[in-house]
């Protein structure tokens, strides 16, 4: 069976998948408020397209697949998607990144979907700042949607936060009392220069302050690699409380030695890094049901995958067209 395997050695086993470019908010650090232009239906890959692009990712080795957005749920049938795929591949790690907004009308069925693990944005606890950085949420479905997760025994729940000086580096404390409180893990995220438009260096906050700012800072170690989550994060466990937390620094610390990764967009094309300026088209492969095209492809392609996001950034880009 052929490996991704790049030039740098490293073993490309996990994988990012848009199911939609659309989102029910308009983050200030994802998209513009106004003026995007969203696909239309039939330029985004169909389920059935997303799962015969599973199948032939499935024997390269890939064993995790992550959905991503736009806000994946607000693409009709996702969850009876995910529950045939994991039917299919009963091995094979799913995940789901959202922002939370619609757990309450689908954590049950997620659960019952088998999902592996599901990751929640949630930038601050205060409904004023909330409704300001997401332009359209209400927290408090948020918020209900993380309990509801939690009720329905999804596992490996982990809340996103980007910490943005000035807008949420006071909340840390509260943040982490809240994760504790729900039963989920909390991630601290380094603010990332992926757009030029909302790029602001001096709200940039690198991960050696951020373990700095968490409560009883002396107590913070560490976690073994072997016993940390796998993963961007480096985990860190209080010595006096045993809680843990994550702290994913890709821009101070970069991750990239380490990186596992690919990212297929809504309309089928293959990235090699998050901020690699060039995409490559696979749909007229996945249409034509030509695996081993599809494979040559995909192995071609993973040659070219840079050795650091830093050697090929790309200037103006949105989050909600790329997918995290």
């Amino acid at each position: 069976m052929d490996r991704l395997i790049d030039d740098f050695g490293r073993n490309l086993n996990y994988v990012r998948i848009s199911v939609t470019d659309r989102c029910n908010y308009r983050c200030k650090y994802c998209m513009p408020a106004e003026g995007v232009e969203f696909l239309e239906h039939s330029e985004i890959m169909r389920y059935e397209e997303i799962s015969f692009l599973c199948r032939v990712l499935w024997e390269l080795g890939v064993r995790k697949v992550r959905f991503t957005g736009g806000e994946p749920l607000v693409r009709r049938d996702l969850v009876s998607f995910l529950k045939e795929l994991n039917g299919e591949f009963p091995e094979m790690k799913t995940a789901l990144t959202t922002n939370g907004s619609m757990l309450g009308q689908y954590a049950e069925e997620l659960a019952e979907a088998n999902l592996h693990s599901l990751n929640i944005s949630l930038d601050t606890l205060d409904p004023v700042k909330f409704a300001d950085v997401t332009r359209l949420g209400n927290i408090e479905n948020v918020i209900s949607g993380i309990r509801a997760a939690v009720r329905a025994g999804i596992r490996n729940i982990k809340l996103n936060t980007v910490l943005i000086r000035g807008f949420n580096d006071g909340e840390i404390g509260d943040l982490m009392a809240f994760a504790k409180r729900e039963k989920v893990l909390l991630r601290l995220i380094e603010f990332m220069p992926l757009e030029d438009d909302v790029w602001n260096e001096d709200a940039f906050i690198s991960g050696e302050e951020i373990l700095k700012m968490l409560p009883e800072g002396d107590s913070w170690q560490a976690e073994k690699p072997d016993s940390a989550q796998a993963g961007p994060a480096k985990y860190y466990r209080n010595e006096k409380t045993g809680d843990s937390i994550g702290i994913i620094t890709a821009v101070s610390n970069h991750f990239c030695k380490y990186c596992n990764r690919l990212r297929v967009s809504a309309t089928g094309k293959l990235r090699t890094c998050l901020f690699a300026p060039v995409e490559i088209p696979m749909r007229p492969l996945i249409l034509n049901e030509d695996s081993e095209g599809l494979k040559e492809l995909i192995l071609d392609s993973i040659k070219n995958k840079p050795r650091c996001w830093s050697d090929v950034r790309a200037g103006h880009q949105h989050m909600s067209g790329i997918g995290g």
